[in-house]
């Protein structure tokens, strides 16, 4: 085979302002990610390390420093990463972001969440076991982002099954494990975290758009009739919530 990607890419025009990702079948068999970029294109696997290799034996760096982690625990060693490890680590890290970008603008956000729950892990690994504070910090600054990637992922798939309630769920979730973020920096700077603001502006597109069924509309109406004092028509909205609501356990075990 060849080693000239200009078929490869024939066709695929690059376009600065437009995210480019696609999904091919490889000469293995297997399913590969691209990315197209200004020079030529990234080739990830869907699974495993992006680049498909297997650092000592391992399906990543990170599980095979997990592993020595280990065997020095059983051993009552210390375990510590150095700057070098550290660099490694980062860079191992850069290719799931790049997949998992992808895989994002591919609407594979079960590939999302796979890839971003591992990064996180490995920001936290890092951060217990790196012998340089600058190195912990350097992972760390990331969490935010991570964070809100995996919640957009876990959210859209629940709008994709119409499940509106969990869809803000995992927003929220999102919103309160970067606020936890910020304490633990002692950061007082929330309207500056470009993340929590995405977030937290999102959450109220997918609670305004989000169906209400006749119930709900009945809540709100009824707490706008409170609001106003028109106790008159909040009691007949009451009765009509109930009517559609049906008899509670106690009116029917009075019954």
């Amino acid at each position: 085979m060849g080693q000239d990607i200009s078929s490869a890419i024939a066709g695929w025009d690059f376009t600065p302002d437009e995210f480019q990702a696609r999904v091919i079948r490889g000469e293995d068999g297997r399913d590969k990610i691209q990315m197209r970029i200004d020079l030529g294109l990234l080739q990830m696997e869907v699974d495993g390390r992006p680049d498909g290799d297997r650092p000592h034996g391992f399906e990543s760096l990170l599980e095979y420093h997990e592993d020595r982690l280990g065997r020095a625990e059983r051993e009552g060693e210390e375990y510590a990463l150095d700057h070098a490890e550290c660099a490694q680590l980062m860079r191992e890290g850069l290719q799931y972001y790049h997949r998992y970008l992808s895989a994002f603008h591919l609407r594979r956000y079960e590939l999302v969440t796979r890839d971003t729950d591992r990064n996180l892990r490995l920001f936290a690994f890092v951060v217990r076991h790196a012998s340089r504070r600058r190195d912990k910090a350097e992972f760390d600054q990331y969490r935010p982002y991570v964070l809100m990637m995996r919640s957009r992922a876990l959210a859209l798939t629940a709008i994709g099954r119409s499940d509106y309630p969990k869809a803000l769920q995992e927003i929220d979730e999102g919103i309160a494990q970067i606020r936890q973020f910020l304490a633990d920096y002692q950061r007082d700077d929330e309207a500056e975290c470009a993340e929590l603001g995405f977030l937290t502006r999102w959450r109220r597109e997918v609670e305004q758009e989000r169906p209400t069924g006749p119930v709900e509309r009945l809540e709100q109406q009824l707490e706008l009739a409170i609001s106003l004092e028109d106790y008159e028509e909040a009691a007949r909205i009451r009765d009509q919530i109930r009517q559609l609501r049906g008899p509670t356990i106690e009116e029917s075990r009075r019954s």
